[in-house]
């Protein structure tokens, strides 16, 4: 049976360095198209939405916050939201340095331990180890990584599915490929 450490960290790192290599490739097309880094900065889907700076920010945070919840510690502090995409993957690989550091021990097996937040809109949830993560740090942590990826394909970034989950090419089996 998969642990905690299993079922969050492995999935974040993926995440993260698929995040990075998108906003590789939304730089990179954004010099060749005249769209500005600041443009991506600022970019949201709706008004009442957080910019791409944001939506990494929180990725990062997601997968930070799970881990301290499930017993990591010395998180890094990533600071406010970046400036340009220099200061995005920074948070990315500071955020991944971290994870990639973490003893998979310092998360117990106890899977129905309490676990507690409180949010600063004031509300606070308590739930085992397994809801926390089943209900909660999957779901937000994906919810921001699929925010930024919207972002950037809204702003005409050239990505499909395989840049979302670059990470299974090494599983896929010999000769499957579609052929362009």
């Amino acid at each position: 049976m998969p642990t905690l450490y299993d079922l969050t960290i492995p999935a974040y790192r993926n995440g993260l360095r698929a995040l990075s290599s998108q906003l590789g490739k939304a730089l990179d097309w954004g010099e060749q198209n005249g769209v500005g880094e600041l443009q991506f900065i600022a970019a949201r889907l709706a008004p009442d939405m957080f910019p791409l700076a944001a939506q990494v920010r929180f990725s990062c945070a997601q997968a930070i916050q799970t881990a301290v919840r499930l017993g990591a510690s010395d998180a890094p502090d990533l600071g406010e939201d970046a400036a340009d995409f220099a200061g995005l993957q920074a948070q990315i690989a500071a955020t991944l340095a971290w994870l990639d550091a973490i003893d998979p021990a310092t998360f117990d097996d106890d899977e129905d331990r309490a676990v507690g937040f409180d949010l600063p809109n004031g509300m606070a949830f308590d739930m085992t180890a397994t809801t926390y993560v089943r209900d909660w740090a999957q779901p937000q942590f994906y919810f921001h990584l699929v925010a930024a990826y919207a972002v950037m394909r809204h702003m005409g970034v050239p990505l499909g599915k395989a840049d979302y989950v670059n990470y299974m090419i090494p599983y896929l089996r010999p000769g499957t490929a579609p052929s362009a």
